[in-house]
């Protein structure tokens, strides 16, 4: 599928393996040529407390050391877009969020889209300062099961480590789908660092509570840097190294790029009249 959007009303959590888990839980780890299958819909959690307790109980489960793939054959980008939408808003019924997920998978080498897939739909969860997974997860895992490929290494826009309770959306999706998986986020959600020199490839550490959680990372000359940390399956050198790789000529990877345009061109079109 490339750049279809499919519609669905109510995002629910995948899980792929097929069993009827709480929400969020790992099933069966996905190794790259094998095709995950996602089990029944089940709801999210039902509170701020029951959506911490999942984070708690699977960061136990995320793998911090790798290394991971050194020479990928193919990297996803899973991107998330929001906008106002549906009917027009009354005040018994206010305007809801319409939100659209989008994972591409490139050609490492070249670069080149070789496969993608969207959806359209509602956010899964309220939006809680360190608990964005859980708005996102459920329509990014439907999007990667819509997939022909399985991608090697995925590559969020967003955080892993570099996380309140070190269990950002890269470590979550790499856990539940046992793929590795980065985190490039734009702006900082925890930690200190010093700015890294100006030339690209010059990095420095993200420090959060005295742990290193990430890297500040320059991918071109004078450009603002990105924050990168380790998902899952991968160790912070080799996702550093993988992400200069996918910034030839831009600030962000082209796996953000590429879904970042895929998810925006599929909320335009879902709120275009008729």
């Amino acid at each position: 599928m490339s750049g279809h959007p499919d519609a669905w009303d109510s995002p629910t959590s995948v899980n792929p393996s097929g069993s009827s888990r709480a929400p969020g839980t790992p099933g069966t780890p996905v190794t790259p040529g094998a095709r995950a299958t996602p089990g029944a819909g089940i709801a999210g959690p039902g509170s701020v407390a029951e959506a911490v307790a999942v984070q708690e109980e699977l960061r136990s489960l995320v793998d911090l050391v790798g290394p991971g793939p050194s020479a990928p054959a193919t990297v996803a980008g899973l991107d998330v877009a929001y906008a106002e939408g549906g009917d027009r808003p009354s005040r018994s019924r206010p305007r809801q969020v319409l939100l659209a997920a989008a994972v591409t998978v490139l050609d490492a080498r070249t670069l080149a889209v070789v496969d993608s897939a969207v959806g359209v739909g509602r956010p899964a969860f309220d939006y809680v300062p360190g608990l964005f997974a859980f708005r996102e997860l459920p329509a990014l895992l439907g999007a990667l099961d819509r997939l022909t490929t399985i991608p090697d290494l995925l590559v969020c826009d967003g955080h892993g480590l570099a996380h309140p309770r070190r269990f950002g959306l890269a470590c979550h999706l790499g856990v539940v789908t046992g793929l590795p998986a980065i985190g490039v986020g734009k702006t900082p959600l925890v930690g200190t660092w010093d700015p890294p020199s100006a030339e690209r490839g010059s990095w420095s550490p993200l420090r959060d509570g005295g742990d290193v959680v990430g890297r500040v990372l320059r991918t071109r000359d004078g450009v603002k840097p990105v924050f990168v940390s380790v998902g899952h399956r991968m160790s912070l050198e080799n996702a550093t190294a993988q992400v200069l790789a996918l910034t030839p000529r831009y600030r962000l990877p082209e796996t953000t790029r590429t879904a970042d345009r895929l998810c925006r061109d599929a909320l335009a079109e879902a709120e275009r009249p008729g």
